[in-house]
């Protein structure tokens, strides 16, 4: 019966998209039709027909995967260091007194004075590593430590009563509690260092990268390459998201830190 119950949500969800993406379509194709200049708006026909064509290239193929190695590095990177300066800034008053400044500043400063910076400072192909850091970093220190405060204060009471031990508590207790936290953080900085990662591409003009590939389009005015490009880096974030979600939602029933229940919905 439960079964039925999800595989109707299923097909709910799959038909509700389907009519949403076919609407906004035809806005699109109503908006190519409506301005008249194809320098301006193209049709989704004439994208899709560029996108057949750069699929056949193996240019295309290097171009996608050296812009995700790039930006997923920085992204790994970012919840490393995230993660850690969650628990340093929660279980020590002088680790919350140095880097929590460090990160308000990081929150605050646009990510494009970040990225002229380090075109100063590294080399083109590392910059939208750093800057996938930079997005993805505030994101899992905020969500991470708020999973670490909001832990039910009774169980950890109950851990320490029935003798679970800092690795046992740790598993048992801050693990289950800090877990959806840091999947909605996984979920939202793939998108945010994808945005990030691509935007630092466009601005360092990195050969075989998607931004590059974005600048080039702009610069020659070539408005069929720039949609079909784009097209691709927003079909990628969408892939990406759903499958750190589902990494993170598979290892966490692999270890049993919850059940799985109640994630569907992302």
């Amino acid at each position: 019966m439960i079964s039925i119950i999800k595989s109707k949500k299923i097909l709910r969800r799959f038909f509700v998209g389907c009519i949403s993406i076919t609407f906004w379509i035809c806005v699109w194709q109503w908006a190519y039709l409506a301005v008249g200049e194809e320098i301006l708006v193209v049709s989704p026909l004439e994208v899709l027909n560029r996108l057949g064509v750069l699929l056949r290239h193996w240019s295309f193929w290097m171009t996608v995967i050296l812009s995700m190695f790039r930006i997923l590095e920085g992204f790994l990177l970012g919840i490393f260091l995230g993660t850690g300066f969650a628990i340093l800034t929660e279980v020590s008053r002088v680790g919350s007194a140095l880097l929590r400044p460090v990160i308000g500043i990081m929150k605050a400063t646009p990510v494009a004075s970040f990225i002229i910076l380090a075109l100063v400072w590294m080399k083109s192909s590392q910059v939208p590593v750093f800057a996938s850091v930079l997005i993805v970093l505030p994101i899992l220190w905020a969500n991470v430590s708020e999973g670490i405060r909001k832990t039910d204060r009774s169980l950890l009471q109950m851990a320490e009563m029935y003798r679970f031990g800092r690795v046992g508590t740790v598993k048992k207790v801050y693990l289950p509690s800090v877990l959806p936290y840091f999947t909605a953080a996984c979920t939202t900085g793939m998108g945010m260092a994808w945005k990030g990662g691509v935007a630092a591409e466009v601005l360092s003009s990195l050969p075989l990268s998607l931004g590059g590939e974005i600048y080039r389009s702009k610069i020659y005015l070539e408005t069929t390459d720039l949609f079909a490009w784009t097209a691709v880096v927003i079909l990628l974030s969408v892939l990406l998201e759903r499958a750190m979600l589902c990494a993170v939602k598979a290892a966490g029933v692999r270890f049993g830190f919850y059940s799985g229940e109640g994630y569907d919905e992302h």
